[in-house]
This record gives C-alpha cells, structure tokens and sequence, in this order.
C-alpha cells in the first residue's frame, strides 16, 4: 500500500502552528490527505499531547479532521500487537516506546515505507521486514 505513516510528533507539529517542524511538516504530507495513516496508538497519543498543551478545543479539532477523512484511522490488531512486542524486545536498550513500534508494525503490514516523523533517532534505527530502512519526511 503507498502511503505514509504519521507519528505523534507529525501529528502534534501539524496541529502546532507554532511548532518548529509544523511548516515543514504540513508541506511534507499537507496535501497527501488520502495517504495519511495514522495508527490509532498515535492518534491516542496525540490526542493527550494536544489536549495537554493546545488545549481541549485543538483536541477536538484533530479528532474531527480524522473524522472527516484527513487522515486515514489504522486499528491494530493481535498480530500488530505481537510484533510491536517484538519491536520493543529487539529495541529494547534503545528505550523505544509501544507507540513507536505499533508504527513499525502496522507499516510492515500494510507496507508503508514512508514515516512522517520528527523522531529521527529512532526511526532510522529500525530495519523494518518489508525494505531495508523508512523513508524519513519532513
């Protein structure tokens, strides 16, 4: 599947306007609004980030962007679940989150190999089965 996968700080810098990356961030992805894929453990994450220091009403102006189709929702399943674990276990003296290797999952699943990231550190760290390191933007 084409797409890109957006993280927590892809999300958190869009909806940021005063975010460093938020600029780069909505040129990279802004108008690739059907290949958007946000995992629904990075919208969780967002969601609380945002609430916390945007305020409730920046919260619920990205739940309604994804409700409106500006981002693609992607559930995890067990399998998903199971190699995030596996993600974590392989990563683990590199202190990567759950959030970061549900992404790794669900990109391996749908074959994703661009990332919407700020997170660098980690995400060029990760050799993802289906091709041999992510594609980083912005």
């Amino acid at each position: 599947m084409a797409g890109i996968l957006l993280d927590t700080s892809a999300l958190y810098a869009i909806a940021d306007r005063d975010d460093k990356w938020h600029k780069g961030m909505v040129d990279a992805v802004g108008g690739r609004a059907g290949d958007r894929i946000v995992p629904v453990s990075v919208l969780v994450e967002s969601c609380y980030l945002v609430s916390t220091y945007l305020g409730v009403a920046a919260e619920r102006r990205l739940v309604r962007a994804v409700i409106g189709g500006d981002f693609l929702l992607e559930g995890l399943n067990l399998r998903d679940l199971e190699r995030a674990e596996a993600v974590l276990q392989k990563y683990a003296d590199a202190n990567i989150g759950f959030v970061d290797a549900s992404i790794v999952a669900v990109a391996e699943r749908l074959k994703v190999r661009t990332i919407a990231t700020t997170d660098r550190r980690h995400f060029q760290l990760f050799r993802p089965k289906h091709c041999s390191t992510f594609e980083l933007l912005p």
